[in-house]
């Protein structure tokens, strides 16, 4: 279900200053290396739930971050596009699709809270369809690009530093 980001950003926000909850802004991603445990939004969508599960362990500290949906993602698929492998027909429909998500150009795409206990952190990560279809898209133009043969990680989607085990 595509949800409205923005309007739930605000909404977490005012729960936490309600909740008494100290927050910490900090940027997405930065969380990856890190041993995670993340909560099954797709079951459990409520953060409600997640943050009365910090309050229950006594965790005071929600790390806080958001991501909007820039531009420039999309041009540096269409400069990968430039790359593949593909028919014309083919190369066409990706610049049509990709094309198609500059409505969402500033458009919160990710929204990511946290909490630390007995040193794991806790995730709640919620994108909306629209971003993971972008993503699946950045994917499925990477399987298409002509392989260097030098470096292994080459074919990522260039949207580093998101994780989800949803």
């Amino acid at each position: 279900m595509d949800i409205d980001l923005d309007t739930l950003k605000s909404e977490i926000l005012q729960y936490l200053e309600a909740a008494g909850f100290a927050v910490f802004r900090s940027h997405p991603g930065e969380l990856e290396g890190l041993p995670l445990v993340c909560w099954d939004c797709e079951r459990f969508p409520d953060y409600r739930m997640f943050l009365e599960t910090a309050q229950k362990v006594n965790a005071r500290l929600i790390l806080f971050a958001a991501r909007e949906f820039e531009g420039s993602e999309i041009e540096e698929e269409l400069e990968a596009l430039e790359d593949c492998d593909v028919t014309r027909e083919d190369r066409r429909e990706y610049e049509r699709r990709l094309r198609e998500f500059r409505k969402y150009e500033g458009v919160t795409c990710s929204l990511e809270l946290g909490f630390d206990h007995n040193s794991r952190v806790y995730v709640y990560e919620v994108r909306p369809d629209w971003y993971d279809e972008f993503l699946e898209l950045s994917d499925e133009i990477a399987s298409n690009l002509p392989s260097t043969g030098g470096d292994e990680e080459e074919g990522d989607s260039g949207m580093g530093g998101f994780y989800s085990n949803n």
